[in-house]
């Protein structure tokens, strides 16, 4: 059974088709890269997937159960860590991760044992009784990962987790993620940072208006885009999503005052 599937998913805003028919299966265990320009569907897939942003039409399944019709039972087996982080500032990072436990079930006992486990993994220990509203960009995105992996999820969903984030930040959220695969953790993981997505992800699906373009392992998507068995990912997706030479900057206008 598939870890998530997408069935002819579909999101309209107006007369603007954002996600179009979209048809998607990631199996267990995956470490699935999800990939497309600005603008391409990849956020409005994922909130629907998630069960944030209800479908116009299809269906969007986690482990065979449709998040909008079992919402309750499917939003038990995932994990989020959204593009928007969404936090309760006026908390401590220990206080936050802690009362994300208990809203998934956990005792008090298991939340205040794995939430300290999970900031001392992320390098938080020593800041975990401040206020999140004094953290900078790469706690809060550390603090929003142990929420979202407290509860040990079957599924866990990535929206940019390396966005405006530093090295050490980006090392100590890339461990945890390696650990997580290990255990059979699904991943459903969206970034503009092509390296990463391809020194992590075990398959890749590229999405260009809404629609799935391209899917497959690194060395498919070599061969389907022609890209020679030494090709970038970034070759790839630019050759996938068809961008054009004024869109890569090499058009014939000029700035006058860089000649």
């Amino acid at each position: 059974m598939p870890a998530v599937e997408a069935i002819q998913l579909t999101r309209a805003f107006g007369a603007k088709l954002a996600v179009d028919h979209l048809d998607l299966c990631v199996d267990e265990g995956e470490f699935y890269g999800f990939l497309g320009p600005n603008g391409a569907g990849k956020s409005t897939t994922i909130k629907m997937l998630v069960g944030l942003l209800r479908p116009t039409s299809g269906q969007a399944r986690i482990a065979g159960i449709d998040i909008w019709q079992e919402p309750l039972r499917a939003k038990q087996l995932i994990g989020v860590l959204p593009e928007g982080l969404s936090l309760y500032e006026r908390l401590t990072a220990r206080e936050f991760v802690r009362f994300v436990g208990a809203m998934y079930g956990l005792s008090r006992q298991d939340a205040a044992q794995r939430a300290d486990e999970l900031l001392a993994v992320m390098a938080l220990d020593a800041d975990a009784d401040k206020l999140i509203v004094d953290y900078s960009q790469g706690m809060r995105k550390k603090t929003a990962l142990a929420a979202a992996i407290i509860h040990t999820p079957r599924v866990l969903f990535l929206d940019e987790p390396f966005e405006g984030i530093d090295a050490i930040s980006g090392r100590a959220i890339r461990n945890v993620l390696q650990r997580l695969r290990e255990r059979g953790t699904t991943i459903f993981f969206s970034s503009h940072i092509l390296e990463v997505v391809e020194r992590l992800c075990t398959r890749i699906g590229v999405i260009a208006q809404g629609r799935l373009v391209a899917e497959g392992a690194m060395a498919e998507l070599r061969t389907m885009a022609q890209a020679g068995e030494n090709g970038t990912l970034e070759d790839i997706f630019l050759r996938t999503v068809g961008a054009t030479h004024e869109q890569l900057g090499g058009g014939e206008r000029s700035l006058s005052w860089l000649e």
